[in-house]
């Protein structure tokens, strides 16, 4: 081989074997940037406090670090709404429950998107019931049957974290089926409304489980029924509201969601680091404390058509309810 052209191959050689070793941007390289979970909700509710629980592990599942921002409002709309218009790099996700990407937005006139064409489904965090509660305005409602029967004579007011939201409907659900005079009143989140309901500014709440705990341990709140099929471990005492409504339950579920248009080895990566923190014994344990075991499906696909069985399962309930459209 001539000189010139030995020099030019092992030229040629050593520039590629430079390039293999220089530390890249990749698709798959999170560690370029911290990534961000948005929350739709107020500090201290379900979505808030899964987000928290797995965000250091994710980080470190990823090698990056991981933020949390609340971007409260509109029954979580405003926070999806953020995450749709972000870049679709995977550095910012949303944690959501079922309120903003199945069901409010089936409730507006003009929705500011369309979760079944705007969002990816990564994979579901946790799922959690409803629970029935009452503050200092009812003491003497000791049970779901003694608040029924009460609501057939006078009105009781029930907060929700927002008009739309799927408290709301479990509300709307829960009326039709008691035929109750329950008035909702809805709040920007979860921890306004359980607030004001232990304050005695309103009667009742029905909201996720999660950040009920901590006021229903402090007898503040007085816990009636839990809307799952069997009773939790984190409130063994507390009956399920079937035992007084046969087949009332209302199950809420929290997934991780990207923008349209992530790559698919973005949200793979995702999923595998995903799969790892919800198989950690210590985050399986914590999950279940808060009552939000983890819903870890097999794979995004099949958290997609779960997501998509939702909507139209929903759909047909928001009809059948004959909920008002909001502006």
């Amino acid at each position: 081989m001539p000189l010139s052209a030995l020099k030019r191959c092992l030229l040629a050689s050593f520039f590629a074997s430079m390039f293999c070793y220089l530390p890249t941007a990749t698709a798959q390289d999170f560690s370029v940037k911290p990534i961000t979970l948005v929350v739709g909700f107020p500090a201290g509710g379900s979505n808030d406090i899964v987000a928290r629980l797995i965000a250091p592990h994710l980080g470190e599942a990823l090698k990056t670090s991981v933020i949390i921002e609340i971007k409260a409002g509109a029954s979580g709309t405003i926070a999806a709404g953020s995450v749709v218009r972000a870049a679709p790099d995977g550095h910012t996700l949303l944690v959501s429950s079922l309120s903003p990407t199945v069901v409010t937005p089936q409730t507006m006139r003009k929705p500011p998107y369309d979760p079944r064409v705007d969002l990816i489904p990564i994979n579901m965090l946790g799922f959690t019931p409803e629970t029935i509660a009452v503050g200092p305005t009812l003491p003497n409602v000791k049970t779901l049957a003694e608040l029924i029967a009460l609501a057939q004579t006078r009105e009781i007011t029930m907060s929700s974290a927002g008009v739309g939201g799927f408290p709301h409907l479990a509300i709307e659900l829960f009326t039709i089926a008691t035929k109750g005079k329950f008035v909702h009143v809805p709040y920007k989140g979860a921890t306004p409304a359980i607030a004001d309901t232990a304050a005695g500014h309103v009667d009742a709440t029905m909201m996720d489980t999660p950040p009920l705990l901590g006021l229903i341990k402090e007898g503040r709140l007085t816990a009636l029924a839990v809307s799952s099929e069997k009773r939790l471990s984190v409130l063994p005492e507390v009956p399920t509201a079937q035992e007084t409504v046969p087949g009332f339950t209302a199950i809420s579920w929290i997934g991780l969601f990207a923008p349209a248009k992530t790559p698919e080895a973005v949200t793979r990566r995702i999923n595998e680091a995903l799969t790892l923190t919800l198989k950690k014994p210590d985050v399986i344990a914590q999950l279940e404390k808060v009552a939000l075991p983890s819903g870890l499906m097999a794979s995004s696909e099949e958290f997609q058509k779960f997501v998509s069985a939702e909507y139209i399962r929903w759909g047909e309930v928001l009809k059948q309810a004959k909920i008002e459209l909001t502006d």
